[in-house]
């Protein structure tokens, strides 16, 4: 019995299941890069990320998976085709709206994490949210809140140059999910940890998609692809779904 069945009254039709919305829609999307001939780094690339989705896209070095993340970022630009970000077209629009989009939508997670080595963990999570629309009432409370998410609560006056890599990563992982992005995109987000600690990183991220949160996880290994519901190959630029 499903809880539809519960509260269910006789004579009365269920309520329709919501229809997923799609968060990332790339569309025939290409980008080529000058040279002689011309590199084209993604082709006619079709890919639909549905809200609450956690996606991976595996491929090895050179096919085309930093170009794939610079886009998604809204990092770069497309030489054809469309990107929608929650339904919003990004391939016209200004540098002014990419940069709101980007600040107020998505989280970013990367293999070299990013902290300023002489601000405490407190003041890299707290300094994502000047420029993600966060209110300044609500940002030590949030700052908290995602610290502690990760686990980290006991560490909010260290230095990064002082944490473990398992721990530095947990932080940038907090200071992407501050300001509640729409997505969380994640660059090799195990790269430069070892496997026991990499196991927690994954971990922390199943977390984080059982709570709701849409991912797309970006990567070489086969082990950190799989933790992924869908995973997407690429290879010379082409996009495959993976059976």
């Amino acid at each position: 019995m499903t809880l539809i069945d519960v509260v269910h009254s006789p004579g009365q039709e269920p309520a329709a299941t919501p229809v997923p919305s799609p968060v990332i829609e790339l569309r025939s999307l290409t980008r080529t890069f000058p040279g002689t001939p011309p590199v084209e780094a993604l082709r006619q690339a079709n890919l639909r990320v549905d809200t609450g989705e956690y996606v991976s896209v595996v491929g090895p070095s050179g096919s085309g998976k930093s170009t794939l993340l610079h886009i998604l970022g809204l990092l770069d630009r497309p030489t054809s085709g469309d990107y929608l970000l929650d339904g919003v077209p990004t391939g016209t629009a200004s540098e002014q709206d990419r940069s709101a989009l980007r600040g107020g939508r998505i989280g970013f997670v990367f293999q070299s994490f990013h902290l300023l080595p002489h601000r405490t963990v407190m003041d890299n999570v707290l300094l994502a949210t000047l420029y993600s629309g966060v209110p300044r009432a609500e940002r030590k409370e949030r700052a908290l809140a995602a610290l502690e998410r990760v686990g980290l609560s006991h560490r909010l006056s260290f230095m990064p140059t002082v944490l473990s890599g398992g721990e530095r990563q947990r932080v940038a992982i907090a200071r992407a999910v501050i300001a509640s992005p729409h997505v969380l995109l994640a660059d090799e987000p195990t790269g430069n940890l070892d496997s026991t600690t990499s196991a927690g990183v994954m971990d922390l991220f199943d977390e984080l998609h059982r709570d709701g949160l849409t991912l797309l996880v970006i990567t070489h290994d086969a082990a950190v692809s799989a933790h992924a519901q869908r995973q997407v190959r690429i290879a010379d630029g082409v996009l495959t779904e993976v059976a």
